[in-house]
C-alpha cells in the first residue's frame, strides 16, 4: 500500500513517545550493532530499532526489487547503489510492515522478538562507508560574519561567493559516529598576528553546525547532474559537526585552504532521514542576487525548514543550549551544491557525503559556531553553571539536535554528540 509521507493519520503498532523524532512517517536508515549482532542496517520507530538483516533473512522484502544481501551489509553503500526508486520501495515496505493494522511482522512473535532492538541496547555507527566528502560554505550570514572578523564589512563576502557554492574536499577517513570522543588536535599556529609560529594544542577548538547529505550513484565521469535531476541523486540528510581548530586554520589556510585545522575529526549523526520523509517541510529559498549562472538555476522549493540547536554539556553535568538555527537559512541549496560539484564532469558515488557548511541565521543566537557566538573570543558565552566559553574546552560535550515540525507531524534526526579529550603529549625528539 502506498502511504503518503505526510499522512498524519498513520500510526505504528510499535510504541512512539510524544514528541519523538521517529514516528512511522520518518523511517530513517542507519547502521547499528548490539550484543550478539554485528553491524547491520536498521530503521527506527520511537525508541525501537528494526533490524533489516533479520527482515531480509525472513524474506520480508522478497517482493521488492533489491538484492537481499544489500539489506544485510554493515553499511548503506550497496543498498544506495540501487538508486532512489528501489530504496524508496524498501522504505515503503517498512512502513507497510510497521503500520498499525498490519499483522505480518507484528503477530509473528518469534520473528518480532528477533527483529526488534531497544535503542538503549544499540551502538550506532557511521551509516555509510564514505568514499569522498565535500564541505560547502553555503550560509551567507556565516560567510559574512567570518569576512567581517578577518577582513572588513565592506569586503566581507569574497567576489565569487554570490556566484557559486564555494566548497573544498575534506577528509572522509576521520568522520566518526555519535559518541566517539574527539582528541584536541595539535598543529602550528601564531598566538598573535605579530608572533612567531609555535606548535601545540589548539586554543580555539570549535564546532560547526552543519547538515550533510549522502548520495546515490551519480553519472559517469565527464557527465554533469543538472539541478532538475539533483534530488533524485540525494538519499537523505544527517546532522554534521565539522570540528575546527581556528588558530591552526587561520595560520595555514592561505593560499590553499583548510588542512590540519579541519581534517582531525567530523561527527555525523547515525540516522539518515530521506528526502521523502522531509517532503512536507519544503520551503522557498532566498532570492539570489545577482542572478546565478544558468547551470545553478532551479525551480520549485529546494530548501527545508529544519530546526537546529547546539548545546554544551560540561563535565559537571550542566547543559546549555547556545545556538538555535535552521537549515532553511542556507543561501545555496543541495540541488545547487550537487549541480556545481558535477558541472565539470566530476563523478559522484553511492555513499559520498556533501556537507552544508556552517548554518548561521541572521541573529546572534542563531550563529552556528563558537567563532561567531563569541565573536572570535571577544564575547564569552555564558553557560548555565556560571562558567563561560570562548571556545570548546577539554571535557565539554557538544550536542547537536535537529527536527521538523508542522501540523502535528514531527520528523527528526535525533542527535550527534562528542566529548573533547585533552591533546596527546608531543615528543619533539
Amino acid at each position: 500500500m502506498a502511504i503518503p509521507a505526510n499522512d498524519l493519520s498513520l500510526r505504528s503498532w510499535l510504541p512512539v513517545p510524544a514528541d519523538s523524532d521517529f514516528p512511522i512517517q520518518n523511517i530513517p536508515f542507519g547502521v547499528f550493532s548490539s550484543p550478539g549482532r554485528f553491524a547491520r542496517i536498521g530503521t527506527r520507530v520511537g525508541d525501537t530499532i528494526v533490524d533489516l538483516f533479520v527482515l531480509a533473512e525472513a524474506e520480508l522484502f522478497s517482493q521488492v526489487d533489491v538484492e537481499r544481501i544489500a539489506l544485510m551489509e554493515p553499511s548503506l553503500n550497496r543498498l544506495l547503489k540501487h538508486g532512489d526508486q528501489r530504496v524508496r520501495a524498501v522504505r515503503q515496505r517498512l512502513i507497510e510492515l510497521l503500520a498499525a493494522g498490519h499483522a505480518e511482522l507484528r503477530d509473528d512473535a518469534a520473528l518480532r522478538d528477533q527483529a526488534l532492538v531497544p535503542v538503549s541496547d544499540a551502538v550506532m555507527h557511521v551509516p555509510a562507508s564514505i568514499g569522498d566528502y565535500t564541505d560547502f560554505y553555503s550560509s551567507r550570514q556565516h560567510a559574512y560574519n567570518v569576512g567581517v572578523m578577518f577582513r572588513d564589512p565592506a569586503n566581507a563576502l569574497l567576489p565569487n561567493w554570490l556566484h557559486l557554492p564555494v566548497g573544498y574536499h575534506g577528509r572522509a577517513s576521520s568522520i566518526v559516529p555519535t559518541d566517539a570522543a574527539i582528541r584536541r588536535p595539535c598543529g602550528p599556529y601564531k598566538p598573535s598576528p605579530e608572533a612567531t609560529p609555535v606548535f601545540g594544542p589548539t586554543h580555539q577548538l570549535d564546532f560547526e553546525l552543519e547538515m550533510g547529505f549522502l548520495t546515490y550513484d551519480g553519472k559517469p565521469l565527464g557527465e554533469r547532474i543538472p539541478t532538475a535531476e539533483a534530488e533524485a541523486r540525494i538519499f537523505g540528510l544527517a546532522l554534521f559537526n565539522d570540528w575546527s581548530a581556528r588558530d591552526i586554520q587561520a595560520w595555514e589556510y592561505v593560499p590553499l585552504g583548510p588542512f590540519l585545522g579541519k581534517n582531525f575529526a567530523s561527527s555525523i549523526s547515525p540516522w539518515v532521514v530521506t528526502l521523502d520523509a522531509l517532503e512536507p517541510f519544503r520551503v522557498p529559498g532566498p532570492v539570489q542576487e545577482p542572478p546565478v549562472l544558468p547551470y545553478l538555476q532551479y525551480t520549485g522549493n529546494k530548501h527545508y525548514d529544519i530546526k537546529l540547536e547546539v548545546a554544551i554539556l560540561t563535565s559537571g553535568g550542566s547543559e546549555t543550549v547556545i545556538c538555535r538555527s535552521n537549515f532553511k537559512h542556507l543561501y545555496w541549496n543541495m540541488a545547487q551544491q550537487l549541480a556545481h560539484h558535477t558541472v565539470n564532469g566530476c563523478n559522484v558515488r553511492a555513499g559520498d557525503l556533501m556537507a552544508s557548511g556552517t548554518i548561521s541565521g541572521d541573529t546572534p543566537e542563531s550563529y552556528g559556531s563558537m567563532l561567531e557566538l563569541s565573536w572570535k573570543g571577544t564575547k564569552p558565552v555564558k553557560l548555565n553553571d556560571g562558567t563561560e566559553r570562548r571556545f570548546i574546552e577539554d571535557g565539554d560535550t557538544v550536542i547537536m539536535r535537529g527536527y521538523c515540525e508542522k501540523e502535528g507531524l514531527r520528523i527528526g534526526f535525533g542527535e550527534v554528540r562528542a566529548t573533547v579529550l585533552p591533546a596527546l603529549p608531543f615528543d619533539a625528539s
